[in-house]
């Protein structure tokens, strides 16, 4: 008899755990299957990896140097030889747009991705401990976030100099807060739930607890935000080059293209229109991604 209810518990065991890797399954399956059904999205992702490929190819998608000047060709309409016509020195605009994406899509993934890997774990660590770590966490993040964000980013590259790596870190700095603000509103619905309460009481550590059982429950929001951030990123960063802040010409970057196509709006009205037109197309591809994956990632969702 004992040996039939061990047996009879193996098989309960196995069950469960196989009905937990189809559920896990399934609900992967299905957020694929709702980002799909999405044909915005999937062509604002379709496009997004066309732009950064064409971005990280450029030398071999065009015979033109982004620096290459010719004063014979200087404002030239778009044609067979300049796609995009050419700038006020020449300049191949085509050239300068695709080299101008490794800028601005640098710009985008680094800084989010740096902010994402220091607030994240803060903001972990101020919903599961709470007390006075949890105070001192926030309040620094309610600091940052009394400035004004622009306005912060430009003191902040104004200070450390106008450079690439000066950019990202001053845009992730700002970031902080988003991220671990959610990472904290998210520890704190789901750290008394059963499964965290069972890891406790197994002995599992604190940092076990936030990484390995806590972390994946963040991951859906975090995912979302974080693609929408990326799209205002690239915002900002063209912003800053826009006003001088960036990084310093002749290397092309598209806010800096637009700064110097304002120049020539009425009778070189190319440079203007396709740098704004990459930099939207960009950006509205990124918030249509985002937006599927806030559907696809939806918790109401996975409960249908």
């Amino acid at each position: 008899m004992a040996q039939n209810t061990g047996t009879l518990s193996s098989t309960g065991t196995k069950a469960a755990v196989t009905d937990i890797g189809v559920r896990h399954e399934g609900l992967f399956t299905k957020a694929i299957r709702t980002f799909a059904r999405n044909r915005f999205a999937v062509a604002g992702l379709i496009g997004i990896i066309l732009i950064t490929l064409a971005a990280i190819f450029a030398p071999n998608l065009t015979p033109y140097e982004p620096l290459q000047r010719d004063a014979e060709v200087r404002l030239a309409e778009p044609s067979l030889l300049h796609p995009m016509g050419t700038d006020s020195l020449g300049r191949d605009v085509l050239s300068r747009v695709l080299y101008g994406g490794r800028i601005s899509l640098q710009v985008g993934f680094f800084s989010i991705i740096l902010s994402v890997i220091i607030s994240v774990p803060l903001g972990l660590i101020a919903g599961y401990v709470g007390g006075k770590v949890d105070n001192i966490i926030m309040r620094v993040m309610d600091v940052i976030l009394a400035f004004p964000g622009l306005i912060l980013i430009i003191w902040l590259v104004g200070l450390l100099g106008s450079s690439l790596l000066n950019v990202i870190l001053a845009i992730a700095f700002f970031s902080l807060p988003t991220y671990a603000r959610l990472a904290r509103g998210v520890t704190l619905s789901i750290r008394e739930m059963e499964y965290v309460a069972a890891a406790r009481s197994m002995g599992a550590g604190p940092f076990r607890i936030m990484f390995q059982h806590i972390l994946p429950g963040v991951m859906g929001p975090l995912i979302v935000v974080t693609t929408l951030g990326v799209s205002g990123a690239i915002v900002t960063g063209a912003s800053l080059s826009f006003l001088g802040l960036g990084v310093r010409p002749p290397t092309p970057e598209w806010g800096a293209m637009l700064a110097d196509a304002r120049f020539y709006l009425r009778n070189a009205w190319w440079i203007a229109l396709f740098t704004g037109l990459t930099i939207t197309v960009v950006v509205q591809a990124l918030t249509l991604v985002g937006d599927a994956l806030r559907d696809a990632l939806d918790p109401n969702v996975y409960s249908k």
